[in-house]
């Protein structure tokens, strides 16, 4: 069970590494297997080349070594992304999780160069991300079975096109040891019961030790407490992305206290509404762990 971090920001806009810390902490408290930092939950594309730079040594030098770290790095210029990855220093990072282009719409024959040139200039590990709801283009198995077979360091996907005929196609061609993870919070057990190895979660940032239960369920085989967790987090679950990501998971977190329910321009907190069916639908969730 991975998390993709939020970024925390004070009432002035600033990036609040304290509230950053303390989330992190909470992961390890809570059993989180792998952390993903600086993915799209993180409002990436907003924050300056410092401001990741010091989100990622605040993260690597808090889990000292105690989890994987997956990176996210993406872009929709290949060059570019190519430089950032060999100008950086990655040291404490365990893997990269790098996003299908956005906004330029490539034909699959171009994202397989894509994704064959970031891997040429690494020797780390690569996840591909595909989450076509936000990129305007969907990573097809081919492409995928492709890259996984041509490419030593490509090693797996984390699937969010929520289209579980694709996913199911690509587990049972993937060569042997291709991980793929679920990107999406409310197919996870579908996705595991399927053949995944887990999941890359959003939820997770607020209920770690509870989401972790759930994917660990799935992968001893033990799918009926699974199923009766993930049941019982579907509404907060549905709540999260009401208002799109991270909107609904930051005022989650407020509501528990864990930062304030800052964002950054585009990005707009969830509305009143949505805010407050969230406080309630937590509020059932809470009881419900409590008496479990």
């Amino acid at each position: 069970m991975g998390v993709a971090l939020v970024t925390p920001f004070t009432e002035t806009g600033d990036v609040d590494y304290v509230a950053l810390e303390n989330l992190v902490q909470a992961q390890l408290d809570g059993g989180t297997d792998f952390l993903c930092v600086l993915g799209t939950t993180a409002e990436t594309p907003t924050l300056t080349l410092e401001e990741k730079r010091n989100i990622r040594k605040c993260v690597i030098d808090k889990v000292a070594g105690r989890l994987p770290i997956l990176l996210g790095m993406g872009g929709n210029c290949t060059q570019s992304l190519v430089n950032e990855i060999l100008d950086e220093d990655l040291t404490g990072v365990d893997a990269i999780l790098s996003v299908t282009p956005y906004y330029n719409k490539p034909n699959q024959e171009g994202l397989y160069r894509h994704y064959r040139a970031i891997a040429a200039c690494t020797q780390l590990p690569i996840y591909l991300y595909n989450v076509p709801g936000r990129t305007g283009i969907n990573l097809l198995p081919d492409t995928v079975i492709r890259l996984a077979n041509e490419c030593p360091n490509i090693v797996g996907v984390k699937e969010a096109s929520g289209n579980l005929a694709q996913i199911k196609e690509i587990i049972e061609r993937a060569p042997e040891g291709f991980d793929l993870l679920s990107g999406d919070d409310g197919l996870v057990c579908d996705i595991m019961q399927a053949g995944g190895v887990g999941a890359i979660t959003v939820f997770g940032n607020a209920y770690p030790k509870a989401f972790t239960q759930m994917v660990h369920y799935m992968a001893q085989g033990e799918c009926e407490k699974a199923r009766q967790l993930e049941a019982a987090f579907d509404e907060v679950c549905s709540l999260l992305f009401a208002d799109g990501n991270p909107a609904g998971v930051k005022a989650l977190l407020a509501h528990q206290s864990k930062m304030q329910n800052n964002l950054r321009l585009p990005l707009a907190p969830a509305r009143k509404e949505v805010d407050e069916a969230m406080h309630a639908a937590m509020t059932k969730l809470d009881a419900y762990l409590a008496a479990e």
